[in-house]
């Protein structure tokens, strides 16, 4: 028998497995190793520091999200030999034909001087975790009024957009709270804007400004003075704050570092249209552990499994793989007060105003805020664990189409 062997049990580990186990060969076995019991459905990571939804119903049991006949290997793998086609586990070696690295991406606040500290979810705190989001909801609810700084500490990071929607959140929480004219928000990026599309972050820059968020742009974060409550850049700039809520480095897991796999940060270099390593033509990688020019997100994820299983396929049968992958993302952006936004754009074309999926009829609006996207958002986790997770079609191009988009002078020039 031969083995594909799957690295993650994430969204995008846990799509591809399911994916395949209806079109591999019989003389195939699908084996995923993950070392976590539970999944996590990370979108609502942003809504729970708010109290909007409840941290018991955000997670899975692992096995459940797994179709019959994967193999699971609840333990954490130490480090790929790609020459010899094996991953080391403890003591023990696992063989594969096919590997399939879906590690992910994840925070490394220690990446940062000072981030950890007495003041790590004091006054300092991420809700990129479960735990963060759980002592971030804590402290928002005891905060009374001052300064709160939202910092993304360098790019890329997993759903580019999730610290502009706890921006936004926060803005409608202390706003209900009615404290809202006693509390400062500023929102602090390496970028030279609100987004890294011109177009988009004209218009969420717009949406802050209306919000009377400020915007601090290329703030490079180079260390936090957690006794004086300063965040501080590489170029000197100071800012002070009651609240400090930081979006650390984000980096590959480390067993790509350690088996030296990955670039500067630990993310797989990756071919962008077939999703094979540069280096080996028996690794594939999906999801946020490529270093794809694209998002770290979801909707990624699941429209790389589309052309990732077709290529998996074709390289059991020897043949020559497609190069199908465009960098399609699309994203909800949760706006506030009942209100969503919602981007679509690839590799080639940045997020356009339009209806999506069909034009005129929509019935998603593009780059504007409407109830329907906010239903749209919430709806997605009915949809994640019932159809994106267990690997059936979903009616939205797998490719971007400019059906529907409208160009702006912005985006032509």
């Amino acid at each position: 028998m031969k083995r594909l062997l799957i690295l993650g049990a994430g969204t995008a580990g846990t799509m591809v497995a399911n994916k395949m186990r209806t079109r591999l060969p019989e003389s195939w076995t699908i084996t995923v190793v993950d070392p976590e019991e539970k999944h996590l459905y990370q979108p609502d990571l942003i809504f729970l520091p708010f109290g909007r939804v409840r941290a018991d119903r955000m997670e899975r049991p692992r096995r459940t999200t797994l179709g019959r006949g994967i193999e699971w290997i609840q333990e954490a793998v130490d480090r790929i030999d790609p020459d010899k086609r094996q991953i080391v586990l403890g003591e023990s070696t696992l063989d594969y034909d096919l590997l399939v690295i879906a590690t992910g991406s994840h925070i490394r606040p220690e990446e940062t001087p000072g981030i950890l500290g007495d003041h790590w979810y004091q006054s300092v705190f991420d809700f990129y975790t479960l735990k963060g989001a759980l002592e971030l909801r804590s402290a928002l609810s005891a905060f009374e009024g001052g300064r709160v700084v939202v910092n993304v500490v360098e790019m890329p990071i997993k759903c580019p957009v999730a610290p502009l929607e706890f921006s936004f959140l926060a803005d409608e929480y202390f706003t209900k709270r009615e404290i809202r004219n006693d509390v400062e928000l500023i929102y602090a990026t390496p970028l030279d804007g609100a987004f890294t599309k011109p177009v988009a972050s004209k218009v969420l820059g717009s949406m802050l400004g209306d919000k009377g968020i400020q915007v601090e742009a290329e703030f490079n974060a180079g260390e936090v003075d957690g006794e004086k409550n300063i965040l501080r850049s590489y170029d000197d700039r100071e800012i002070a704050y009651d609240l400090l809520v930081t979006v650390p480095t984000h980096m590959g897991a480390q067993v790509i570092e350690d088996s030296g796999l990955g670039d500067h940060l630990g993310f797989v270099p990756t071919h962008p249209n077939t999703l094979v390593s540069k280096t080996d033509d028996h690794i594939f990688v999906l999801g946020d552990a490529t270093d794809l020019p694209t998002s770290k997100a979801g909707s990624v994820a699941h429209f790389e499994a589309h052309v990732l299983a077709e290529n998996l396929v074709r390289a059991t049968e020897g043949r020559s793989l497609l190069e199908d992958f465009d960098g399609h993302a699309n994203c909800f952006v949760e706006s506030g007060f009942g209100k969503a936004m919602l981007i679509d754009f690839n590799y080639d074309v940045e997020p356009l105003p339009g209806m999506y999926p069909l034009p005129v009829v929509g019935p998603m609006s593009l780059l504007k805020e409407t109830r329907l996207n906010h239903l749209g958002k919430l709806g997605f986790r009915w949809a994640y664990w019932n159809a994106l997770l267990p690997g059936r079609p979903i009616p939205v191009p797998n490719q971007m189409s400019m059906t529907g988009k409208r160009e702006t002078a912005a985006s032509a020039a």
